[in-house]
């Protein structure tokens, strides 16, 4: 079984669009199971004309929320005074009030208690779902509950759910739409994957972005290649995107042109390749040039 894992540095490259089109062709021909790993904004769903209705969903609980015992509570202070998130604040009789929104579940107010009136309890900060695509294959997809954290935890659990589905369903590649940007969330994504699909596009910002997200790829040792969304709209740029390619020996995996149609397939919730079909063979050789390298 094999994972593959796309991801980019900087959000709006067509991260999510692209997986849904070489989901449904690598679906053709494998089977495959896709996941949502986006947690704080799950939308490869949408992508794939697959709605909340259609998850079975089951909340999960991985963080932890700080409570107090007020009948215990001295009133001493000092948990308000080691919050480093602020989210402490006194009731008019002096004693803590936690924020839920602000509290981060680390614990160093319940430490720090000396009658022991504050513990950290369990909370359901996300749910993880499972729908099946209209093309064939499952979709697995995580979501955080606003206000809460642990996104890394959320992901983690949602591939493992997509493992088992995929152990069930006997299918031989695991298709993991990451988050952009290299926080908590897109460390977890990209973890334990055979091979990781970078992409970008010809701008300023998205370059820079790419290379500090490349970092967290090397330091798992995971092979990586890139693609070039709307490569046209900066052709300079995107030579200079090559020649880093190159000096660096990375495998370019495929350049994509600009066009409104990915606009509209989206618009219309449904894959570039089913919706524009003179994109399907620029696709397919993308994902013949991904296979060719695992």
């Amino acid at each position: 079984m094999k994972k593959l894992a796309v991801m980019s540095g900087k959000g709006g490259v067509g991260k999510s669009s692209l997986v849904a089109s070489l989901a449904l062709l690598l679906s053709k021909e494998k089977k495959i199971v896709g996941v949502d790993c986006d947690v704080d904004a799950p939308n490869l769903g949408l992508c794939l004309s697959v709605k909340d209705k259609d998850f079975k969903f089951e909340e999960v609980e991985t963080s932890y929320k700080a409570k107090v015992d007020k009948k215990k509570c001295i009133g001493c202070k000092k948990c308000k005074e080691v919050c480093r998130f602020s989210a402490i604040s006194e009731d008019e009789k002096g004693k803590p009030d936690i924020d839920k929104f602000s509290c981060e579940g680390c614990g160093a107010c319940s430490l720090v208690c000396p009658v022991k009136a504050i513990k950290l309890e369990k909370v359901k900060n996300g749910k993880i779902g499972v729908a099946k695509t209209k093309y064939g294959f499952n979709l697995v997809s995580g979501q955080l509950k606003i206000g809460e954290s642990g996104s890394g935890k959320i992901v983690y659990l949602t591939k493992e759910k997509a493992l088992e589905v995929a152990k069930k369903e006997g299918d031989s590649f695991i298709l993991i739409d990451s988050a952009a940007g290299t926080g908590c969330s897109v460390i977890a994504s990209v973890q334990n994957s055979d091979f990781v699909i970078a992409v970008t596009e010809p701008t300023q910002p998205a370059f820079h972005d790419l290379k500090k997200s490349l970092l967290v790829v090397k330091h798992f040792k995971i092979p990586y290649g890139l693609i070039i969304n709307k490569f046209d709209i900066n052709k300079n740029f995107s030579e200079k995107i090559e020649r880093f390619t190159r000096e660096k020996n990375i495998p370019l995996i495929g350049k994509i042109p600009y066009d409104i149609k990915f606009v509209e397939s989206i618009v219309n919730l449904t894959p570039l390749v089913l919706y524009a079909k003179e994109y399907e063979p620029l696709f397919n050789k993308i994902k013949e040039n991904i296979l060719s390298l695992l």
